[in-house]
């Protein structure tokens, strides 16, 4: 199989905050794009932001142990990316994210910032960093990433 091409959303999904990250078509190009606070409206606004950029899926961080058990927010992610593949009638993808926050906060700590000044970056920097693992992991194996969740009709 071949990469597929066409924008997709990362997602960052915390009790408190949702970072988001998108790519471009071809998938050469992640950026951040926005943190919202988790709650009431937060599927909606990523929905408006799949249909303003067309996206082929989402991209949903899935929280696991460093040994690949679940954790308390493995559930919590699952039933989020089931809500929003619903909502948004797009398919999204759960993608292992272990060591993303690990891995956005040593970026960020590397380029000079500190926990604090970082806060309201974090969940977008490790959004870009699951999307992008999820990208890499596509072309190398040449099948999609992770585990589908399709949306039911509604």
């Amino acid at each position: 199989m071949t990469f597929r091409t066409g924008v997709r959303l990362g997602i960052d999904v915390g009790r408190a905050r949702i970072g988001v990250a998108r790519c471009d078509p071809d998938g050469l190009l992640v950026s951040p794009v926005v943190t919202l606070t988790r709650g009431k409206g937060d599927i909606g606004a990523l929905a408006r932001i799949a249909d303003a950029d067309d996206i082929l899926e989402f991209v949903v961080g899935l929280p696991l142990s460093l040994s690949g058990a679940r954790t308390a927010s493995t559930q919590d992610a699952r039933d989020f990316a089931t809500a929003l593949g619903d909502a948004s009638g797009r398919p999204v993808r759960l993608v292992d994210e272990r060591l993303s926050t690990v891995a956005a906060q040593r970026s960020l700590h590397e380029a000079g910032r500190t926990t604090r000044s970082s806060r309201p970056v974090i969940d977008q920097v490790a959004a870009t960093i699951i999307l992008q693992h999820a990208i890499d992991a596509e072309r190398a194996g040449g099948n999609p990433p992770g585990e589908l969740i399709i949306p039911t009709e509604g």
